[in-house]
């Protein structure tokens, strides 16, 4: 069958061919994005007119002008929006162009059709498709009358069209349209029937409103189940960097949501919106579950008591290019800076304070008050924590259980807010329960330096800290390995601190011990948790500077207890050392409990257990010596340089005047000459132990070089190399 186009159609096909795919260039961004959908509208109607023709012509016995005039509707599928069901309707006119028929077959089909559209876009601008349609048609033949009047016919009508669409606007189309229309007349008036050409041109109007338009409100984002826990200031750090809470989100559409993150927002607590999480993709109808993080300014800590709040979760993403903020309200109660919840023992670090400048001017005071009265062979931080134990007991700080939140009761129920005070309050207040007493206790310790601890077990909390002990070196502790708790190598020291102004520091640390123990067939049920591990993930409150006016105490009381626990711990020290020299006679056994009672600065005692040892055998030269560094250690020099000679004598007449003892006596007679100032006698003996070995020597060389001020000279002395000899 030969196909007639006539030339104006076909100078309007060739104008689509060249135009159309201008407006259907597509970018790489098209491509990802579902243009069907994007640009999606609820419902279109038009207008079309359309001019038709026979394949041939004079297909109808005489040739004719046939032209549409119609209305038509669109509403796309919604799952699928490329597929429209179509509804059309309006008349076809047949007009004869030959005066000589006198038949004058002129006719008018008035219609309505549906059928399925189809359509694909290119471009915002430029679409294809098509549609299909079936319907009904009744012609009226106006120059055929008949008694009844004009004479008409019924007849099916079937369309089929292919299209290019040409969009100016998201709400305005114009397409042309190439088709078929098929007529089958149902009387025997069917000179009509058969296949007919048809090109419109159409301009439809489309509802809806333009996804790119700036005011376009978006919503994929449903907010599902949200998990909000109130929250407290304490935990300021933590919520920085942990999830406190959740939030479910759902994609509620088809389109494919891109670099979605989620925030947190609190007007007026913090300077900007926590971003909290992040997600690169999340297809049409996905859901995730997003962790909610929060950084608080400092203005958290300004609050008191509870504060009820309403805060944002802000959720924003991409979608078909188009950049969207979603916002979901939330209220919660924030909690003052001296609430927190058991949940995790750990919180209880963000309360210990070292930082807080009032509690580092008491801790330097406490220091100050002892300094003159600590031993330095006893290990300096045991004697600060009795320093600290006793200083709180001075001014007066007690125990006393919290009448409204009792440790126990919040340790049971661990979501029920418990009160810590900070140690300043403490301080100001005198009294706390036992969270309370630890937290003061270890920020005061940890001011100065030292490491601290806390210790949990049912019902209490207590404090401990580092004695920096090697675990092997307990006996410089304690005589007693059990009454130290070892970790990670270290010895620490637990002190109850219910017991401060109520005891001795040796009872408050027995009384740790023991409920450390108690639980030692059942370790889950207590924990030792270290500060400084703790405030990696819960740190320190934030405060403010200012004077608190706090009464420190009589520093003369402090030393009075402070010598009565220390003297008792020296006691304990050396008392089996004691007890088995006396048990022996022998006089290595005094000489050992000399050098223990000298290296804990314990002069008159170390004294006449060296004394005791030359009593038992006058010839025993490392008594000698060691009788004489109690001498050099008191600054007591002629009296050390007589002890020595006596012993350099005594070396020289049994020829060992170059064993490693004569070093050590050469060493100690040069520095004491150094300090009295005599430097050639100095030099004298240093080269004498050089003789023996002069690497060893090497270290006290400084005896060389003569200072005559004494502080110059002090400063390169190495007091603490003195040596003391355990045999010879």
């Amino acid at each position: 069958m030969e196909i007639y186009v006539k030339p104006a159609l076909r100078g309007v096909l060739l104008l689509v061919l060249l135009v159309f795919p201008v407006f259907g260039i597509t970018s790489q961004e098209n491509i990802r994005l579902d243009l069907n959908r994007y640009y999606r509208f609820p419902l279109s109607v038009g207008a079309e007119y359309a001019s038709l023709s026979p394949f041939k012509d004079y297909a109808y016995g005489s040739p004719y002008s046939i032209f549409e005039i119609s209305g038509n509707a669109r509403m796309p599928i919604p799952p699928l929006p490329q597929l429209q069901i179509v509804a059309k309707g309006g008349m076809i006119n047949f007009n004869s162009n030959d005066s000589l028929d006198l038949l004058r077959w002129d006719g008018t089909h008035y219609f309505a059709a549906a059928g399925l559209g189809f359509s694909h876009r290119l471009s915002k601008m430029a679409e294809i498709g098509g549609k299909i349609l079936a319907g009904y048609s009744q012609c009226i033949y106006a120059n055929l009358i008949s008694a009844a009047g004009p004479v008409a016919s019924h007849n099916l009508l079937v369309e089929g069209t292919v299209e290019a669409a040409f969009n100016p606007s998201y709400s305005f189309s114009i397409s042309a349209s190439p088709g078929v229309k098929y007529f089958r007349s149902f009387s025997p008036m069917d000179d009509f029937d058969g296949l007919t050409f048809s090109f419109g041109i159409s301009g439809s109007f489309r509802f809806g409103k333009d996804p790119d338009s700036p005011d376009i409100d978006i919503q994929n984002i449903k907010f599902g189940a949200i998990d909000f826990p109130d929250l407290f200031a304490a935990m300021q750090s933590y919520y920085a960097k942990n999830s406190f809470g959740s939030v479910e989100l759902k994609n509620t559409e088809r389109d494919r949501i891109e670099d979605l993150q989620v925030s947190f927002f609190q007007p007026g607590y913090m300077d900007s919106p926590t971003p909290s999480f992040a997600l690169t993709e999340l297809e049409g109808g996905g859901s995730i579950t997003a962790p909610l993080l929060a950084s608080f300014n400092q203005e958290v800590f300004s609050t008191e008591g509870i504060t009820p709040l309403a805060g944002e979760i802000i959720v924003t993403y991409r979608v078909n290019r188009r950049a969207v903020t979603q916002k979901q309200s939330v209220s919660y109660d924030l909690y003052d800076k001296k609430m927190m919840t058991w949940d995790d023992d750990r919180k209880v670090a963000a309360f210990i304070t070292p930082a807080d400048s009032a509690l580092q001017n008491y801790g330097s005071f406490i220091r100050q008050s002892c300094k003159e009265l600590e031993l330095p062979g006893l290990s300096q931080a045991l004697q600060t924590g009795i320093e600290v134990f006793h200083a709180l007991g001075e001014i007066g700080c007690l125990y006393q259980l919290d009448p409204i939140s009792p440790f126990t009761a919040a340790q049971e129920n661990n979501l029920v807010p418990d009160s810590v005070s900070l140690p300043r309050d403490t301080l100001k207040k005198i009294t706390g329960d036992c969270d309370d007493l630890t937290v003061l206790y270890c920020s005061i310790i940890e001011t100065v330096g030292m490491e601290t601890a806390f210790i949990t077990i049912p019902g209490h909390i207590f404090a401990a800290f580092n004695t920096g002990a090697s675990s092997r070196d307990y006996a410089q502790v304690h005589p007693d390995r059990s009454m130290t708790i070892p970790v990670d190598g270290e010895l620490w020291v637990p002190v109850e601190i219910t017991m401060i102004g109520l005891s001795t520091f040796r009872e408050a640390w027995r009384t740790g011990i023991e409920n450390w123990q108690r639980y030692a067939d059942t370790p889950d049920a207590r924990a030792f948790i270290k500060t400084r591990a703790a405030q990696e993930i819960y740190r320190p409150v934030g405060l403010r500077e200012k004077d608190m006016g706090f009464q420190y105490g009589e520093a003369s009381n402090i030393r009075r207890a402070f010598i009565q626990d220390r003297d008792a711990i020296v006691e304990s020290l050396t008392k089996e050392q004691s007890e088995t020299a006396r048990a022996s006679g022998r006089k290595q056994d005094y000489n050992s409990l000399g050098i223990t009672l000298a290296r804990l600065g314990q002069w008159t005692m170390a004294e006449a257990a060296f004394r005791r040892a030359l009593e038992i055998d006058p010839g025993f030269t490392s008594a000698g010596a060691n009788l004489g560094n109690i001498f050099y250690s008191q600054k007591k020099y002629p009296e050390a340089l007589a002890v020595y000679h006596d012993v350099e004598q005594a070396m020289a007449t049994g020829g060992r005047d170059s064993s490693p003892t004569a070093l050590k006596v050469f060493l100690n007679i040069s520095r004491t000459y150094y300090n009295l100032e005599q430097f050639d006698r100095a030099a004298e003996y240093f080269s004498f132990a050089e003789a023996i070995d002069q690497q060893k020597a090497a270290e006290f060389r400084y005896v060389l070089t003569p200072i005559a001020d004494v502080s110059s000279r002090a400063a390169q002395m190495q007091e603490s190399s003195i040596f003391f000899l355990e045999d010879e």
